[in-house]
């Protein structure tokens, strides 16, 4: 994320005594970045988010907010709100210091994951997030990803970036908090590792033992929720569906207008589909922004300029796929009063390759 010059990423969670949650903050340097935001997921938890319509007033924002809790949550943004006013930033209003910034925040659900119903990020948990930014991007278990779990097993944080022939640099944060999987069941390979090129699978014992490894955690994480599930219902599945969600920024320096920067926020989604399955679902409330920060010129010629955009969209998809991947195997089992939530690495063991 980092590797986009001028954007700093801010973690801040808690954990522990009922608290298994926390915000991220992508703060854009001075100046703001041209952002744009699409949500494809049934269950949206949003703020914010309809003043990023290329046909609405707002042409910059100064900062965007991944968080859990849920709706309680999106409080977060109030806190990098106030941070930001006391630094001037925002869209100006009237005088020197009259601004209001605009925050676009999502959420994803961990409720009760770390087993109070109630312990959920606020306002200064968000201004604590927007303090600590910094170009130094800790994955895993960080920040909105402290909670976060995919398919039964701990999810997280991760970032991936790429830089093109044609100069520019793309890059993604993810959050990786989803109803659908993140594993091959049949391989026990990640799904976005098959956009890596070939992957040798774990072993079958180790696959059999990782698939009753998580339907154990599953039962265990029904029993301590108070759900009511037996062993064998939870072993089955859930007896409701899992509330989730899956954000992701997807951040570049070429100079993409407002409408461009929709279109980024869409192929990139591209990116969620390879990587989870399956995805966009009632449940889920995925949302993609996209933070263009405009320190690289686009080709004056009309046909390069359409190939050097073209390549941004593409690689907006490619690098939250490996995004992705890299919150999975950063992420690290949480056993709590919420629940269970074991790690792909202890379930299959460290990758090869």
């Amino acid at each position: 994320m980092s590797d986009v010059r001028g954007l700093r990423v801010g973690h801040a969670q808690r954990v522990g005594d009922g608290w298994l949650t926390g915000t991220t903050v992508v703060v854009a340097p001075e100046g703001g970045a041209v952002a744009a935001v699409d949500v494809r997921g049934g269950g949206p938890g949003t703020r914010e988010t309809d003043a990023l319509d290329p046909r609405n007033l707002v042409q910059r924002v100064d900062a965007v907010v991944l968080t859990g809790g849920s709706a309680y949550g999106l409080d977060s943004a109030s806190g990098v709100m106030a941070w930001l006013e006391e630094q001037g930033r925002g869209f100006p209003v009237r005088g020197p210091g009259e601004v209001v910034p605009v925050v676009p925040a999502a959420c994803v659900f961990d409720l009760g994951r770390g087993g109070d119903w109630r312990a959920r990020p606020d306002a200064a948990l968000g201004r604590e997030a927007a303090e600590r930014a910094s170009f130094t991007v800790p994955e895993g278990n960080v920040g909105a990803g402290a909670g976060a779990v995919a398919g039964g097993m701990k999810g997280g944080v991760g970032t991936a970036s790429v830089r093109l022939a044609s100069g520019f640099t793309v890059a993604a944060l993810v959050v990786v908090n989803a109803v659908g999987s993140v594993v091959d069941p049949a391989s026990g390979v990640l799904y976005g590792r098959y956009f890596e090129g070939p992957q040798e699978a774990p072993a079958p014992d180790r696959r059999r033992a990782a698939l009753e490894r998580l339907a154990e955690a599953g039962a265990e994480t029904a029993r301590r929720s108070g759900a009511g599930a037996t062993s064998q219902e939870a072993a089955s599945g859930p007896s409701q569906p899992p509330l989730n969600t899956t954000l992701a920024v997807v951040t570049t320096d070429a100079a993409l207008d407002r409408a461009r920067a929709q279109k980024l926020a869409g192929t990139s989604h591209d990116g969620l589909a390879r990587a989870v399955r399956p995805v966009h679902l009632l449940h889920d409330g995925d949302t993609v922004f996209t933070l263009a920060t405009g320190e690289r010129s686009l080709s004056a010629d009309p046909l390069s300029e359409l190939t050097e955009v073209n390549a941004v969209l593409a690689a907006g998809a490619d690098v939250v796929t490996r995004a992705v991947v890299k919150a999975v195997l950063a992420a690290r089992t949480v056993d709590g009063p919420g629940g269970v939530f074991p790690s792909y690495s202890d379930l299959y063991g460290p990758p090869e390759g």
